[in-house]
């Protein structure tokens, strides 16, 4: 357009001018805003009996972590004011009190605004998990579940009732308790009790898992929420003798009216209904399942760096 150029040229070329220092500023302060960036910063939920900075757990995943992740914002979350109380909360803080107390704590976090990643361990899991569907202050990129029961669990630590009559004894008569309001407002455990005899008591009375899945009800949001997710990461322990069954850490679970069989998450109502968005994010190729040799929670700092890592960087 030489016409354009040249009508009245002093206005005209101070206005380029103009426009063009004004581009430049724009564009320099992006390409800092890149440059200064760190890595992606990571929030980590330990699970039952544990602290946030125990230095044979949840320190041990920040030291390793930062090792090889210079430069990058670990945050370990403590539930209470103390370690003690961290440890204790996991067995009789409310998990929906729990949830909130986080999600406060993220939306303050300045580092954590423009996203993070998210690891659960354990029962942390799906902790994390309630984190992404209720209250989404920042972006979580990548939520990676180490061990974590989806699904729920029945059954006790390192005695699975299937395998056992005494154990599947022991269950059945804790199970008797969980479902009334007490236990369920005040041990955590039973907040994440699953009956697949008796589904339709857990639908009614579990405080959190049952809603966290949708399964007293609908909640588009929830939906929407974690469908965001780039990867959601599973990892099930091979030889798992802590969770029961270790099936809930893929979620999978009991095939409903018995505790004998279990299934996939692909023949669960939770996928065909698709009431989480599981079936579109797998679709997608946004899950990822992923096996650990050894019990609950047990790997080598090499398995750690060849098959984790990478959902970090």
């Amino acid at each position: 357009m030489p016409a354009c150029v040249s009508y009245d040229r002093s206005k005209m070329g101070t206005a380029v001018a103009s426009s063009l220092l004004l581009l430049l500023g724009v564009f320099d302060r992006l390409g800092s805003r890149s440059s200064a960036a760190g890595p992606v910063p990571l929030v980590i939920w330990h699970g039952m009996g544990d602290s946030c900075c125990n230095p044979e757990s949840m320190g041990y995943i920040k030291k390793i972590v930062e090792e090889r992740i210079p430069g990058i914002y670990v945050l370990s979350l403590q539930i209470g004011s103390t370690l003690f109380e961290d440890i204790e909360n996991s067995f009789f803080m409310n998990v929906n009190d729990q949830v909130r107390l986080v999600c406060d704590q993220l939306a303050k976090d300045p580092r954590l605004q423009g996203g993070y990643n998210a690891m659960g361990f354990s029962q942390g899991a799906q902790f994390l998990r309630a984190v992404l569907q209720r209250c989404p202050s920042s972006p979580m990129f990548n939520l990676i579940s180490v061990g974590g029961q989806h699904q729920g669990v029945y059954g006790l630590p390192h005695c699975p009732g299937e395998s056992s009559h005494i154990c599947d004894w022991i269950r059945k008569m804790l199970d008797l308790g969980a479902y009334t309001k007490s236990v369920q407002e005040r041990l955590v455990q039973a907040q994440y009790w699953h009956d697949p005899l008796n589904e339709e008591e857990y639908r009614k009375k579990s405080l959190f898992l049952a809603d966290i899945n949708q399964e007293r009800g609908f909640n588009q949001t929830y939906k929407k929420n974690l469908m965001t997710l780039r990867k959601f990461v599973m990892v099930k322990f091979l030889n798992d003798t802590m969770v029961d069954p270790p099936a809930s850490e893929w979620f999978g679970y009991y095939r409903s009216g018995q505790s004998k069989e279990t299934i996939p998450l692909k023949e669960t109502s939770l996928y065909t209904e698709d009431r989480l968005g599981l079936k579109e994010m797998d679709e997608a190729g946004k899950l990822m399942f992923l096996g650990a040799p050894g019990d609950h929670l047990r790997f080598s700092k090499e398995w750690f760096y060849r098959n984790i890592l990478p959902f970090l960087q």
